[in-house]
């Protein structure tokens, strides 16, 4: 297991790098200028000014002083006070992307661990009941639950809980931050594709479990199928949910761009889009960066966890090697 996170953990550099040289690429190659504002064009002198000052006369110059800054050389040089400096954001002149980030990560990150966990809650408990009695009536409503928790879009799914729970019932404020009652609906909102895919995918593993050899050796054995699903075919079933869960984490715990503006919730989503909007690169980089490193976690932590589970997939990884 020490190899595989060592061999993840040296991969990382190479990847974030990657990551930067795209990122940068598509981004400078957006129409427009940062400086412009509200479609005013500033002076020429000014727009050679801030060229200078955020190093943008050139790609090259740019991309230069951008990777010394993220990885720690401009710290070390004593060019930057923080070990990770971001940058200044351009549309944002009184704030730098590291204080954005702070401000918006920890509550993208709440929404998203609460809607994972609410997906992990509710696609188990479905899978459950679709892998264990397929066919039957419970299993076509999960199955028809997560088909339209698959389909349906999250800014439809987020007006329609806003309608009900908060126009109509008032029970839930309509949107902005501030409080648990202003994260359950995006939680729930977010949560619901995540959960259809982690009921899929549970339901088609125990089904696919429960035909194994192994499997009927156990029922033989006088195990019923509950017994014998929940002892023997649960834990190599779950493996598929486990891959899905990495990438599906990062994503939740980065902030959903949309659900965070159907709910006005000022997350890392909705920065990243006004980002986006406004060409302002530095920002754009910094929240894909931090996107990038998180899925890289959570990946090498589903990794060491797939081990943990079944320590023959780190013994046929030592073979090919």
């Amino acid at each position: 297991m020490m190899h595989l996170i060592a061999r993840r953990l040296l991969q990382l550099p190479l990847v974030l790098l990657a990551v930067i040289v795209i990122t940068f690429a598509l981004v400078w190659l957006i129409p427009g200028n940062p400086m412009q504002n509200e479609g005013r064009q500033p002076p020429a002198e000014v727009v050679e000014a801030m060229n200078r000052q955020y190093q943008l006369d050139t790609p090259a110059s740019f991309l230069g002083g951008y990777l010394a800054r993220v990885s720690g050389v401009g710290w070390v040089l004593g060019w930057n006070t923080q070990l990770v400096d971001f940058g200044p954001s351009m549309r944002h002149p009184d704030w730098t992307v590291n204080e954005i980030i702070s401000a918006g990560l920890p509550i993208s990150a709440t929404i998203g661990f609460g809607a994972i966990a609410i997906a992990l809650f509710v696609g188990t408990a479905a899978g459950l009941v679709g892998g264990l009695k397929p066919g039957s009536w419970w299993d076509a409503a999960t199955q028809s639950i997560a088909l339209v928790g698959i389909s349906l879009p999250s800014f439809v799914t987020g007006s329609l809980l806003i309608v009900l729970f908060a126009a109509k019932l008032r029970l839930f404020p309509v949107g902005g931050w501030g409080s648990p009652a202003h994260a359950l609906l995006p939680m729930v909102t977010l949560s619901l594709p995540f959960a259809a895919y982690i009921a899929r995918l549970l339901r088609f593993g125990l089904i696919e479990q429960m035909h194994t050899d192994h499997l009927r050796t156990a029922r033989a054995k006088g195990l019923s199928r509950r017994q014998a699903a929940w002892s023997h075919a649960l834990k190599n079933a779950f493996l598929p949910v486990l891959s899905f869960l990495g990438p599906a984490a990062a994503a939740a715990m980065t902030g959903s761009f949309v659900v965070e503006k159907v709910f006005a919730v000022p997350g890392l989503g909705r920065h990243f889009v006004d980002a986006v909007l406004g060409k302002d690169i530095t920002l754009v980089m910094g929240v894909v960066l931090v996107y990038a490193a998180l899925l890289v976690a959570f990946n090498l932590l589903v990794d060491v966890l797939y081990v943990w589970i079944d320590p023959r997939i780190e013994m046929v990884a030592v073979q090919r090697r």
